[in-house]
């Protein structure tokens, strides 16, 4: 292995503390859940996660927010789901998101604080969340 030079050490330091820092759940108020059982692997899951992972880097948000994987949620024929856990929100699960929709749900959802009525599977009954 080449030696590397101190620029070279700070800049793996970063890289890491950056890692480290997506990883951790203190001080976080939204949490990405992704749907990795089988089926929505089979359906891109894999595919919709990274897409979750370079959208919330994008808009400087990678250690703000949660990414978690989860099995199945029982919604097979929807796969990708994706559970999107807010304060202030009402908990949300999309069906049928793919890179193009990840990237909405970060811009639309988590950062506007607007829903993606074409995509929701599940929500609470109008007359359980607060008004």
């Amino acid at each position: 292995m080449a030696k590397m030079s101190l620029e070279d050490l700070r800049k793996l330091r970063e890289s890491t503390q950056q890692q480290i820092k997506k990883r951790e759940t203190d001080g976080k108020t939204v949490q990405v859940i992704v749907g990795m059982g089988t089926c929505g692997i089979a359906a891109g899951a894999k595919d919709t996660l990274d897409a979750f992972v370079k959208a919330l880097d994008e808009k400087g948000m990678g250690g703000d927010v949660i990414i978690r994987q989860t099995g199945c949620m029982g919604l097979c024929q929807n796969e990708p789901t994706v559970e999107i856990v807010m304060k202030d929100m009402p908990n949300i699960i999309y069906g049928r998101v793919d890179a193009k929709v990840a990237k909405q749900i970060v811009e639309k959802h988590i950062l506007q604080k607007e829903l993606l009525n074409e995509q929701i599977l599940d929500r609470p009954a109008a007359d359980i969340l607060k008004k």
